[in-house]
């Protein structure tokens, strides 16, 4: 499936079950930027607008990029009128900005869906002298519970293509080449979200690998989910835990 067209499907969903980012997560990424609240950011591959709305929140002006027609209506739909915010349709590897256009560039949960060599170029075209890029994942950790291994268990078992687009799939090494030599800096920040069963099984119809109604995998897994939740709930409730990881650098 075309990677931009993946989660057509799924923007409801997404929209409600998604995490957001940790405040943390968010003062690190202005400072490792270097850049301040006013600043004028692209946001690539900005999906429904979870991380656009946090940067519109300190003040920055923000062009999100973003090829999905249907999340990037979502995005402008939820944001509404702000004279700061603005969304074109364009792609990591055509963002359709001008040369120098941004002070710094951010990718929420999409670099993985990248063409890195293209992005690279793209990048550092639209970024201005010695501007950066941020690279950000929620990655759902997959040990520790009961609960989080047997989800993820239940991802290889019943999911479409869950290993062949896990983002995890980028190496560091792969990032440090991104990244101008010498100038990569990680942080890590601990992210949470807490579910009943409706909300679980939104989480998991927001993703991409999960079968979509239809698909023969579709109500086993949420058969199964079902299940794992009963045994692993407490006071009718799951945790989903997160690292949510901050990679920045010169592009």
């Amino acid at each position: 499936m075309d990677s931009k067209q993946r989660f057509s499907n799924r923007v409801e969903t997404y929209v409600k079950y998604r995490p957001g980012y940790p405040k943390e997560a968010i003062d690190h990424v202005y400072e490792a930027l270097g850049i301040g609240p006013d600043a004028e950011i692209a946001d690539v591959g900005a999906g429904t607008g979870i991380f656009t709305r946090l940067l519109l929140e300190r003040g920055s002006r923000v062009t999100a990029v973003e090829p999905n027609r249907e999340m990037r209506e979502a995005a402008e739909a939820s944001i509404g009128e702000n004279p700061k915010f603005r969304a074109v349709a364009g792609s990591a590897e055509e963002t359709g900005l001008p040369d120098g256009a941004v002070d710094a560039v951010v990718c929420a949960q999409a670099f993985h869906w990248f063409d890195r060599d293209a992005a690279k170029l793209e990048f550092h075209r639209i970024l201005r002298p010695n501007g950066k890029a941020a690279l950000i994942w929620n990655t759902r950790l997959t040990s520790g519970t009961p609960f989080l291994e047997g989800y993820e268990r239940l991802l290889h078992e019943l999911g479409t293509d869950y290993g062949a687009v896990n983002h995890r799939n980028i190496s560091e090494d792969m990032l440090k080449a991104f990244f101008r030599e010498g100038t990569m800096h990680v942080a890590r920040f601990v992210n949470r979200q807490i579910f009943d069963f409706d909300g679980v099984k939104g989480r998991l119809l927001s993703s991409s690998y999960s079968p979509a109604p239809g698909h023969p995998n579709h109500e086993p897994m949420l058969r199964e989910l079902r299940a794992l939740f009963d045994r692993c709930q407490e006071d009718g409730v799951v945790f989903f835990d997160y690292e949510t990881e901050v990679y920045t650098g010169e592009v």
